[in-house]
């Protein structure tokens, strides 16, 4: 048997490929790259179901078992751990001691190891799933491979992206079957991140199983040990300031604002997509299917949001409620963006847009507004908030929290009539998404809730109401009134019944209640309490 050194010819920066073991999952290009592999000579080893798709393509293919000269085993799970695997891709083949070893072994080198491994978090993920199943899908050789390759990345070319292949393809044709060290090398940090994620995942998973029998059941608590292994997706041009460096970073669902579709516009940046996530967190509290809703986002608050029978309606009565901050923003809509929709917020100079999706019409409309981001959306559910500390990150669930009319109480003498109670429910929601301390003015009128004035981020409850009232362009007499947390002293329910509003929710809470409710009486105020309050810092 020969010696895989490089030979004379070759430089020392390339490696040629001449025996390749290809076992994938995810068998997406696999019969393509094999192809180009083949067509440099290169001897395919392979197992299982791919050598059977490699098989199917007319590719000679030699299985693990004949490498080996061990069968697989034990339902596949001893097939590559062998040394005629592991000898073969990690021995140096510039150290004679090494070389010497494999070939008094009958060691065949292997120069490429193409692995992509169990999908173990998706398996983890299904409903009702068996803990037995959990622990099946839980890959021992594949990562082993992957470890082992990359550690001999000298040597050893490691492939555990289905993205590569085309790229790989494309340099062993023009090296004449090799690979460069600096491709070896990328492919290598890349591979230790795959294994890296992959034993994060395993361990995340693992911990939060309440029992290891049966159904698998997670439990709700925060983990004892925050893992964060999500890859980046993509360097943005600054942070929040041009002297910032800031990257997007994704958790591989393919939802969620990380993972939208771009449609046009300038590339997407810090401030955008902050702002985006603020604006779709707003709209995915209605029902779409239900009516459509619309807001209108600056610096993650809201300066209008509306709910109507279209989508033309909404954003009308969004940006009605504030036009003059709404220059500039972001918009979140919760339903398709249509023709006639397109055509009256194309008047408005706004930043990006994100919705589920535009219609032909809508595009063609956009069209001309080349700076215009448009941006498609898979809905995603946020489960927790991580923010970072000095020394450390806070970590809590997401406030997902809803009230429903029945879980309400009415704490007044005079109760809200059914129009100010569907105002009421409204502006709460809204108030959900507001920077504390935050009041939130709207009516119900049309059929549809609608933003009148918004009181967002001040030091005190009684600023956030007069600045509320301040920023109202429509009439506030006859509005309702959110506050996100309970007033502790009267003088904020007295400044929001001056501005004209005539019903309040809050959640209640306060050793002033008795006051604030005695002050809600005597101006003739209907007051709710929820229980809960909506404290959002940032």
């Amino acid at each position: 048997m020969t010696s895989h050194s490089a030979p004379s010819t070759v430089s020392v920066d390339l490696r040629p490929v001449r025996r390749a073991l290809l076992s994938v999952t995810d068998k997406t290009g696999l019969v393509e790259f094999a192809q180009a592999l083949a067509g440099h000579g290169v001897e395919l080893v392979s197992t299982g179901g791919t050598a059977k798709a490699l098989r199917d393509a007319g590719l000679t293919v030699k299985d693990i078992s004949d490498l080996t000269g061990f069968p697989e085993m034990l339902d596949g799970r001893v097939k590559t751990l062998h040394p005629k695997v592991h000898g073969g891709i990690l021995h140096m083949r510039g150290n004679p001691e090494h070389v010497a070893a494999v070939e008094s072994h009958g060691i065949e080198p292997i120069d490429m190891v193409v692995v992509n491994l169990y999908a173990f978090e998706k398996t983890a993920q299904k409903p009702g799933v068996a803990f037995a199943d959990v622990i099946e899908n839980i890959d021992i050789g594949g990562p082993s491979m992957v470890r082992s390759a990359a550690k001999n990345f000298e040597d050893v070319a490691i492939v555990t992206s289905t993205e590569d292949y085309g790229a790989l393809a494309e340099e062993l044709k023009t090296n004449d079957g090799a690979l460069t060290r600096a491709t070896r090398w990328e492919l290598a940090k890349k591979a230790f991140a795959v294994t890296a994620a992959y034993d994060a995942g395993i361990a995340t998973a693992l911990e939060a199983i309440e029992s290891p029998s049966g159904p698998a059941i997670f439990s709700n608590e925060l983990p004892q040990t925050l893992r964060i292994i999500d890859p980046l997706a993509q360097t943005l041009r600054y942070g929040e300031n041009p002297h910032q460096k800031a990257a997007l970073y994704a958790d591989g669902s393919g939802k969620g604002i990380a993972a939208t579709q771009q449609l046009q516009g300038k590339e997407l940046s810090y401030n955008n997509l902050v702002d985006l996530d603020a604006c779709w967190g707003l709209v995915r509290e209605f029902d779409s299917s239900a009516e459509a809703a619309v807001a209108i986002i600056k610096h993650t608050n809201p300066c209008g949001a509306s709910t109507g029978a279209t989508v033309l309606e909404a954003y009308k009565r969004a940006l009605e409620g504030d036009p003059v901050s709404a220059f500039g923003g972001v918009i979140g809509v919760n339903r398709e963006v249509d023709g006639a929709a397109a055509e009256e917020i194309a008047k408005l100079f706004i930043e990006a847009i994100v919705a589920p999706g535009f219609t032909k019409e809508a595009l063609d409309r956009f069209a001309a507004k080349k700076n215009l981001r448009l941006v498609k959306i898979t809905s995603a559910e946020t489960t927790r908030v991580v923010k970072q500390v000095s020394g450390g990150f806070l970590v809590q669930d997401a406030d997902r929290l809803r009230v429903t009319e029945a879980e309400l109480k009415a704490v007044t003498d005079r109760k809200p009539t059914a129009e100010e109670m569907r105002a009421l429910l409204f502006s709460w929601r809204v108030c959900k998404h507001v920077k504390s301390n935050a009041i939130v003015y709207a009516r119900y009128s049309e059929g549809h809730g609608q933003t009148v004035g918004i009181g967002a981020g001040q030091m005190s409850r009684v600023d956030a109401a007069r600045f509320g009232a301040m920023k109202a362009v429509l009439p506030l007499k006859g509005t309702v009134a959110a506050s996100d947390a309970f007033f502790p002293f009267p003088d904020g329910l007295e400044t929001i019944a001056e501005a004209g509003a005539t019903a309040v929710i809050q959640p209640g809470g306060s050793v002033k209640d008795a006051d604030v409710i005695a002050a809600a009486n005597r101006l003739g105020i209907a007051m709710v309490f929820t229980g809960f309050r909506h404290f959002r810092h940032g």
